[in-house]
């Protein structure tokens, strides 16, 4: 399966983008960053699908 979003980059541009991630962000950063977008994407999908508050399906999962 082939990723829309990485459309015709090959093995080395992605090898390349990810040392440059690195590089910028450092190996610490990555994670908060990684967990940053994915909250992101999860608001995003949950204003898509026409949640007024996410945050209250977090408080009554727990």
């Amino acid at each position: 399966m082939k990723l829309l979003l990485l459309g015709n980059l090959g093995g080395m541009e992605i090898l390349l983008i990810v040392l440059l991630v690195l590089l910028l962000f450092g190996g610490r950063k990555i994670p908060e960053l990684m967990r940053g977008i994915g909250k992101g994407v999860k608001s995003f999908r949950d204003g898509m699908e026409g949640k007024a508050d996410p945050e209250e399906d977090t408080k009554d999962k727990q």
